[in-house]
This record gives structure tokens, sequence and C-alpha cells, in this order.
């Protein structure tokens, strides 16, 4: 980075390391400690829509790896589409199977990497539940190969329980690499897996 990027802002992309995501079952540990959150055993990739065959080709290819797993036993690997016009493979596991999710979405997100899709990647979550019912979603940002809670308050439209998501924060900070900057903790409304 030189002298003139410096001086305009400008700073050089963190290259995504998927490796982090084999993280979240030593997190999940301490989060059930903390916070009393344990997995849901469902996890989803999130990525730009793309059209065209040669995509076509890579999701059946990655659904087929996926779905190939004779100890699978919830149903299959799903292609979704929220109302905000992104794609979601979604992923469902027995909750006692993270470490079995984290592999099915790093193997998305491989796929879709070596493929040449990997611009179009934005982020990859695993979902978690309390014993009061409160969802929370660790999201792992593609582009910045960081974390970040993020936690719906129940029934209450598009709100955020703040205060939960600092309280992550601040629990896995020794587990994840947790993104610092609160702007870029975005709210994945309707994400399926959540």
């Amino acid at each position: 980075m030189g002298l003139l990027d410096i001086l305009l802002g400008r700073t050089k992309p963190v290259a995504p390391d998927l490796d982090q995501l084999f993280a979240l079952p030593s997190a999940a540990v301490t989060l059930e400690a903390a916070a009393s959150f344990t997995p849901t055993g469902h996890g989803a990739v999130c990525f730009a829509t793309v059209e065209g065959a040669a995509f076509d080709q890579t999701h059946r290819e990655v659904r087929a790896l996926l779905d190939a797993d004779t100890d699978r036993t919830g149903p299959p690997v799903e292609l979704e589409r929220d109302a905000y016009g992104y794609s979601w493979l979604v992923s469902r596991r027995a909750p006692d199977e993270l470490s079995l999710l984290v592999n099915d979405l790093h193997a998305v997100n491989s796929s879709m990497e070596i493929n040449g899709f990997g611009p179009q990647l934005l982020c990859s979550l695993a979902g978690f539940r309390d014993d009061s019912g409160r969802s929370l979603a660790l999201v792992y940002l593609y582009k910045r190969g960081t974390f970040y809670p993020f936690a719906p308050l129940p029934g209450a439209g598009q709100r955020r329980d703040n205060a939960l998501e600092l309280q992550v924060k601040a629990a896995l900070a020794g587990d994840l690499r947790i993104e610092q900057d609160l702007g870029r903790w975005f709210p994945v409304w309707g994400a399926p897996g959540l």
C-alpha cells in the first residue's frame, strides 16, 4: 500500500480465509458457556444471484457433493432466494453436528470460489438459539475474513438485540476474528438458517 492510498483513505482488501470457519465449533462452546446459546444445526451461504450455465453447473455440483453425504439425516441442501434478491444455499444438520455443518459451509464457499464465483460470495452464517427462544447467527463476512453476531429481536419486526450482539462480541473475541467496524454488522433479515 502506497502513500497515496494512505492519504486517500484506501485500504487493501483482506483476503478471505475460509479456514476461519473451522473455529466455529470451539466458539460454540464458549458461546454456550457465556450466553447459553446452542447450535440449531442450520447454516447458509449467501451470494449475489448469478444466472447462466456455468453457475447452474457449479450449483448442481455443490448440491450433489453435499447431498452425497450418507450420514445426512435432515433434508437435502436447498437453494433459496430472499426478499432482497440474494441467493442462499442452506444446509441443515442435527444441532450436535456443528462440525459437519461447518464442513458444508466451507465446501460451498470453496466450490464457488474455485469455479470463479468468489466475487459473488457475501457471507456465511450458522444459527444458534437459547432456551428462551432467542435467535442468534454468527455471520462470516467473506470479503472481510471476519465474523459478527446478528441477533434479531423475536416478534419485534426488524429490530436487533444490540446488547446481546455486543455481549457475544466480547465473549468470542478470543475464539473468532471479530469484525471491529460495527457499521459492517449488516442485518440479515429473513435469512434462511437463522
